[in-house]
């Protein structure tokens, strides 16, 4: 089955084309394609996301091995395309400007836009993406500060300041929804998202109307509206990590009842849980934490991978929390109600 990405009624051809044709590499779509043929403005990039990955000189494991790549480098991504028959649920590999092949599993795609800073902000904060590779966080408005967290591409934060060095460089205070302590990052490197990445998809299909199944075998996402089938996308859900480390996407009927557009995720232990900050939007669909939301630290989508949430695209996650109830407005960091969209996960 090849993914579905089909534009609501009311979603703008525009937006639809930007999201079908920018985001490929995002989201994990199993497609050729060549950097001619995008034509984006700027670089396409991918950034390491494992703590290692291997270049090949051909698209296939099986190849020779030219170098080996560390968490973080920063390659430009000239192609992607189908490799050889392993692994069954990615054959996506990228190439590599001067380098060779990578598997995609373990690029995050990236670009490198730098933004105007603002010199205020609301009082309440304002969401705000990462549009770099990524950029450090301090626990002061310095680069000599001691360091706090390393953001990266796509994440969302609620920024509710902004300082100036003595450089006069501006930098956005930044506000931890997990501690309530703030960091301070480089302005240049965050975009205020806009009101339009707020409006609802389709609100003109009623509530009832629009349901998710969630494929856990074939680990897939499908939305529909009455029987029309509208969106699909590849996903990760929970896996065995190690020995009682088992971690698992519940089966049964849920609804999105709480949701919000940046999350500080923490739990578990050193060996097998995680500290992610701004984790894009999420979609709860029960109380002790099991959502949908938008992942920077695989590209691996259409196997497990997760500890019990539903892996995305942070573009598909996105659209997702456009298209779901309730509707988040975009002063609100949360919103959490007695219902939701439907939601039917299965194996």
């Amino acid at each position: 089955m090849d993914d579905v990405l089909v534009p609501p009624e009311n979603l703008a051809r525009r937006e639809f084309l930007k999201l079908s044709g920018v985001a490929l590499l995002a989201l994990a779509v199993p497609t050729r394609w060549r950097r001619s043929a995008l034509g984006l403005e700027n670089e396409l990039l991918g950034r390491v996301a494992f703590p290692t990955v291997d270049v090949f000189r051909a698209p296939s494991f099986a190849s020779e091995k030219v170098k080996t790549l560390w968490r973080d480098d920063i390659l430009t991504l000239e192609e992607a395309l189908l490799g050889d028959k392993f692994p069954e649920h990615n054959r996506v590999w990228y190439a590599a400007k001067g380098l060779g092949y990578v598997h995609s599993s373990a690029i995050q795609p990236v670009r490198d836009i730098k933004n105007e800073p603002l010199s205020y902000v609301p009082y309440r904060g304002m969401l705000m993406e990462v549009t770099v590779p990524f950029v450090d966080a301090y626990w002061k408005p310095r680069k000599d500060a001691k360091l706090a967290y390393r953001f990266y591409y796509g994440t969302t934060y609620w920024v509710n300041g902004v300082s100036r060095d003595v450089k006069k460089r501006k930098w956005y205070r930044i506000y931890d929804d997990k501690w309530t302590y703030h960091y301070y990052a480089p302005a240049e490197a965050f975009r205020p998202v806009p009101l339009t990445e707020f409006t609802p998809i389709s609100p003109q299909v009623p509530l009832e109307e629009k349901r998710i199944e969630v494929d856990l075998q074939r680990q897939w996402v499908l939305c529909y509206e009455g029987p029309d089938l509208v969106f699909s996308t590849k996903v990760s859900t929970g896996k065995y990590f190690e020995e009682e480390d088992y971690y698992w996407t519940p089966e049964g009927d849920f609804i999105t009842f709480r949701k919000r557009p940046s999350r500080h995720m923490v739990a578990g232990n050193r060996a097998t849980g995680y500290d992610l900050p701004g984790v894009p939007w999420v979609a709860y669909i029960t109380e002790n934490g099991v959502s949908f939301h938008g992942t920077y630290w695989h590209n691996d989508f259409g196997a497990p991978r997760s500890h019990g949430c539903v892996n995305m695209t942070p573009q598909a996650a996105k659209w997702l929390y456009r298209w779901t109830h309730p509707v988040v407005p975009a002063e609100e960091e949360e919103v959490w109600v007695r219902y939701g969209t439907f939601v039917r996960i299965f194996a």
